[in-house]
């Protein structure tokens, strides 16, 4: 009796020092204990199995970006808080890491890993085939890949559209700028929507648009803004992630308006912002969680926008606009919701005068 004793005690002890082993590896935790990888952790559907569902976040720049990043990482913070799962999230993700962040994660025992932005596409899909019991997500993308690789977008078009509609509305010169990062769709379908936004609510607008091909140059969007404004526009958007900063900047320094982009941007330069044409990713992760939870996961594209309350404008409090901007916006707003404003096929329309 005393032999089994010792044996059972010896093997605790390996267990317990392959636990911690395992748990050191991955990104950084929101909530609650790392757990060893099992079939198990990977196979929770959530509220019914008992355990907490683990969603892991993995973002291509800073979460305190007030941009792409900040939206996702609030999104993350909102299913912890009110669906209870246990999150856990790695910033600044390079393309040649991605692979190894979606594994080890995986590896852990998440039960959804989400990559934030088209460009983690390939490697969720290359990586889904070794864990076909663990949901991978891609933001801002359309793939899909049988059985566990599905898609979230917040219709960037809308984004943009509506970003351009309110640059319209307010310009006094007449002109207004795009400055994007890379170029890919999400970024252009944006360039498109505040094309056909701008010229929606004011038909003689000039409309001056250009892909610096960086998320992270700020100095870059920051020079690109610079000369827009030089040539007369008196409004600008970034859409860039962190480099989109830059825009503001340039705005804030020559005394012009900007319209910020993706997350709430009125405390960046409240002097400036005018508001914000919103990608609400807190809405939809939240609502994408409570899927899983339920039980409803498909491999598909998800899309999400001025319906379900993901796209629109938030208001800078701090920012006197002219009378009757809040209304002509609020207003096209509710007819792009009813459906009055097929948003897709103006912008199309801009994509074919290229």
């Amino acid at each position: 009796m005393r032999r089994w004793r010792i044996l059972a005690l010896g093997l605790a002890v390996v267990f317990l020092l392959t636990t911690v082993l395992v748990a050191g590896c991955g990104g950084k935790k929101e909530s609650g204990k790392q757990e060893q990888p099992s079939q198990s952790s990977q196979t929770n559907q959530g509220k019914d199995t008992g355990k907490k569902l683990k969603v892991a976040l993995l973002l291509p720049g800073p979460i305190n970006d007030n941009g792409w990043n900040a939206s996702a990482y609030e999104g993350l913070k909102k299913a912890g808080e009110e669906l209870g799962v246990e999150t856990a999230y790695r910033e600044r993700v390079s393309q040649s890491d991605q692979v190894d962040a979606f594994r080890a994660y995986a590896t852990q025992g998440y039960d959804v890993i989400i990559g934030h932005g088209f460009e983690f596409g390939d490697a969720a899909k290359r990586v889904a085939k070794d864990f076909p019991n663990v949901k991978f997500v891609v933001t801002s993308s359309d793939i899909s890949q049988a059985p566990n690789v599905a898609s979230l977008q917040v219709m960037n078009v809308e984004a943009g559209f509506f970003g351009g509609a309110l640059a319209g509305l307010v310009t006094k010169t007449g002109k207004v700028g795009y400055v994007g990062g890379m170029e890919i769709p999400p970024i252009t379908n944006a360039l498109y929507g505040f094309k056909a936004g701008a010229k929606y609510v004011n038909p003689k607008v000039e409309v001056k648009t250009a892909l610096t091909g960086s998320f992270e140059d700020v100095a870059k969007a920051k020079e690109t803004a610079t000369a827009f404004i030089q040539q007369g526009a008196d409004v600008v958007l970034g859409n860039a992630d962190q480099a989109g900063l830059g825009v503001v900047q340039a705005a804030k320094e020559k005394g012009v308006m900007a319209v910020g982009y993706d997350h709430d941007q009125s405390n960046v330069a409240p002097e400036t912002i005018v508001g914000t044409s919103i990608q609400s990713y807190p809405i939809a992760i939240v609502d994408f969680v409570k899927l899983v939870m339920d039980g409803k996961f498909e491999a598909k594209f998800y899309p999400m926008g001025v319906k379900e309350g993901a796209t629109g404008i938030i208001w800078n409090p701090s920012y006197k606009l002219p009378d009757g901007v809040k209304d002509k916006m609020t207003r096209i707003i509710e007819d792009a919701k009813a459906g009055k404003i097929d948003i897709q096929k103006l912008a199309d329309a801009e994509k074919e005068k290229k």
